[in-house]
């Protein structure tokens, strides 16, 4: 397992992405609007992992209304995984509180699924199928 991005709900991409190219270096990568999910995501590669910039479609759509509360920042950690079934299985026979059941295709079309922040304290946890 290792971290594949760190999710930061921003409200402009280009502004966000700009300015950690800038501070960082780092290159911009793909982009993917994900209408399913009410957000624009843009990728930058940060050695093994990667920054994952998401703006949300609209002020409804979960990053809009996490940005409407707490403001801009950390919205997520994502952990690729072998086998992603096997692992929401395991998270479930540990009490875990899941928000998806059974992963879903996400940016990329790799199959992701999401851990409720209240089983990880506070922090939304994606897991990614490798």
């Amino acid at each position: 397992m290792k971290i594949h991005h760190v999710g930061i709900a921003v409200k402009s991409l280009e502004e966000a992405s700009g300015r950690f190219g800038d501070l960082l270096g780092l290159e911009k990568a793909e982009r993917y609007d994900l209408p399913e999910f009410g957000v624009s995501a843009l990728f930058m590669p940060v050695g093994d992992s990667n920054l994952e910039f998401l703006e949300p479609l609209g002020d409804a759509s979960t990053v809009g209304k996490f940005i409407e509360k707490r403001g801009e920042g950390v919205h997520h950690i994502c952990f690729e995984v072998d086998d992603i079934e096997a692992s929401l299985r395991d998270f479930a026979a540990q009490g875990a509180r899941l928000i998806d059941e059974k992963p879903r295709p996400g940016a990329g079309g790799h199959l992701v699924a999401f851990v409720h922040p209240k089983t990880t304290h506070g922090v939304l946890v994606e897991l990614k199928q490798k």
